[in-house]
């Protein structure tokens, strides 16, 4: 904890209805954030267990620098991932980060099953369970709405919500958590965790004080990096156009995955890119708590809702993940059509990317005739989709039996319906929105949350020159430098200003904590470890890892993919994550 020698810990049991709290002096070597979250998974996991088994905990976990210095504002949670049965993990922005902290907290367990929808109301040394009846079956925004008006005594700038919709409540297993309306724990299916244990949301705030041991360094230093970010070029980026930018770099290089991946380029890609919806819908941008950049993009969607020119007005999020996995990837190529299509999202509480990756496959397993039932779905049309995501959300309720099997990821639909070859996923997860090479893949299908910000393989990709016998280095050096940075709670946005561990060292020895930029290094290796073996305590198999036909069929970035060298370092990479797990055992 901030000023403290320990780590804070709220446990709370919903069965009981019972709260704990720990000071845990063993988690500091931890830091916080990833690393402190990923320990205590593993303390309270049961790896006998399904993953949506109501005992299996959910772990929040916020660090050292949250909220102490800029675009610190990240807060992880870790969890059994429902989608891919081994570990899950998922960073958010918004205002959790710097809620958890100002309410007195460093790290929240919640384990069990409330008998009755639940939101649980978090604030100072007050811990409320409150009857959510009446919230089940709501979307994301009535959610939201009603629980700013009734839980306003906690101030709406220090307060976050974090909420579910329909496809968590229906268990689908890419569902999100929503926070503070456009930010999300969006990957691996924590909201679909919640819905198991009839939690519909959590509200969260305070207003503790900290004081700082060196208070004129503290604030000499936060200004120092204050003005490096404001001045940084590539900041500025997130802040004019945001990642959307990347829509015609990629795909200009061919990287930019295109209807379900049959091809790298988008005929459309500049009606909607990030110039594109600046110059006609941008509407406004946003910041998360503790952060000067507001790379928070919102676009304006206008809809008819009766004759009489009525109009009703939306402000709809958008990002490069969102414009490729419900854009490019469906070949739908209008603007308002995608914010209609996000919206939809958001409302039900859907994993976008995994949403998006899943419908893709769903339209190509119909032309080709291995899915017979349903509304047909065809590439461009957004209409279908809608209703299709309608389908989606509903999870084992639905009346097809392929939207049944589809809410439990594209890997469970395969083995039903087949269509392997053209699934385009890496570690059971629907993959993001890069083809620029091995690096992408490899490092999504081995990373240990199966996502591109494990450890960046695309920008590898992008590297002129790269020697591919150091790939499988890189990708693990970084990812553990990664976990080092998420384990104070840094965003990785800002990982080029913060990844000069002296500066890092610099900001913990303001808080009161003595660290090296070696003994930095060291602690993301030991996170990395920890991760990659407790993923293999879940069921992770390295032998089981493929890589569907897909990737090797379409052109990437750099070209036609060998499939020799992506099996040569993929034996590399089981081998180096086997030694480094065993490495781990051995001590």
């Amino acid at each position: 904890m901030l000023g403290k020698d320990y780590i804070k810990v709220l446990r709370i049991d919903l069965d009981r209805k019972k709260i704990t709290i720990d000071r845990r002096k063993d988690l500091v070597e931890y830091l916080g954030g990833t690393g402190v979250a990923a320990k205590l998974l593993d303390e309270y996991v049961d790896a006998g267990a399904d993953p949506l088994d109501p005992q299996q905990p959910v772990v929040f976990a916020i660090g050292p620098m949250t909220t102490a210095f800029p675009i610190c504002t990240k807060a992880v949670a870790v969890f059994r991932s429902p989608l891919t049965g081994d570990y899950g993990e998922s960073h958010s922005g918004g205002r959790f980060a710097m809620a958890m902290r100002f309410a007195g907290y460093d790290a929240i367990v919640i384990s069990g099953k409330s008998e009755k929808p639940v939101y649980l109301s978090i604030s100072n040394n007050n811990v409320n369970f409150e009857d959510a009846g009446y919230l089940w079956g709501l979307s994301i925004e009535k959610t939201g709405a009603i629980l700013r008006e009734r839980e306003s005594k906690i101030g709406a700038g220090k307060r976050s919500i974090l909420r579910i919709g329909q496809a968590g409540e229906n268990l689908v297993r890419f569902a999100a958590l929503n926070v503070d309306t456009y930010r999300h724990f969006g990957r691996l299916g924590l909201g679909a965790v919640f819905g198991s244990k009839n939690l519909k949301a959590l509200v969260i705030g305070g207003n503790r004080s900290y004081t700082l041991p060196d208070m004129p360094a503290y604030g000499k230093l936060y200004q120092e990096i204050y003005r490096t970010i404001t001045d940084s070029p590539a900041m500025k980026k997130y802040h004019e156009l945001g990642t959307a930018q990347n829509i015609m770099p990629l795909n200009i290089a061919s990287g930019l995955p295109t209807r379900n991946l049959t091809s790298t380029s988008f005929e459309d890609a500049e009606k909607i890119s990030g110039e594109a919806f600046a110059e006609e819908l941008l509407l406004r941008k946003i910041t998360c708590s503790g952060c000067p950049v507001g790379c928070i993009h919102i676009g304006l969607l206008r809809e008819e809702f009766a004759e009489g020119y009525e109009y009703k007005y939306t402000g709809v999020g958008y990002d490069y993940e969102l414009i490729y996995s419900l854009g490019s990837m469906l070949g739908v190529g209008d603007k308002k059509n995608i914010l209609q299509l996000i919206e939809r999202v958001e409302g039900y509480g859907l994993d976008a990317m995994s949403a998006g990756v899943a419908l893709a496959w769903l339209t190509e397993a119909i032309s080709t005739g291995l899915v017979e039932e349903g509304p047909e779905l065809k590439f461009g049309d957004a209409v279908g989709y809608l209703q299709a995501l309608d389908f989606l959300a509903q999870g084992e309720k639905c009346e097809f039996a392929v939207y049944r099997e589809l809410s439990k990821g594209v890997d469970q639909a395969v083995k039903t319906f087949g269509g392997g070859d053209f699934a385009c996923t890496l570690g059971k997860n629907e993959m993001a929105g890069y083809h620029t090479g091995y690096g992408s893949i490899l490092g999504q299908a081995f990373g240990s949350r199966h996502s591109h910000l494990d450890n960046g393989g695309y920008s590898f990709d992008q590297q002129k020159g790269f020697d591919l016998d150091n790939l499988v280095d890189e990708l693990i050096k970084e990812e553990a430098e990664r976990d080092m940075l998420t384990s104070l709670a840094i965003c990785l946005f800002a990982r080029k200003i913060y990844g000069d561990r002296r500066l890092v060292a610099r900001c913990l020895d303001t808080l009161g904590i003595e660290k090296t930029p070696d003994e930095l290094g060291e602690i993301g290796k030991k996170i990395f470890a920890l991760k990659h073996t407790l993923k293999q305590k879940l069921g992770f198999k390295l032998d089981e890892v493929s890589i569907p036909k897909r990737f090797l069929r379409t052109k990437a970035l750099g070209g036609q993919l060998d499939s020799e060298q992506l099996e040569k370092l993929t034996k590399v990479y089981r081998e180096k994550l086997r030694e480094i797990v065993g490495e781990r055992g051995r001590h």
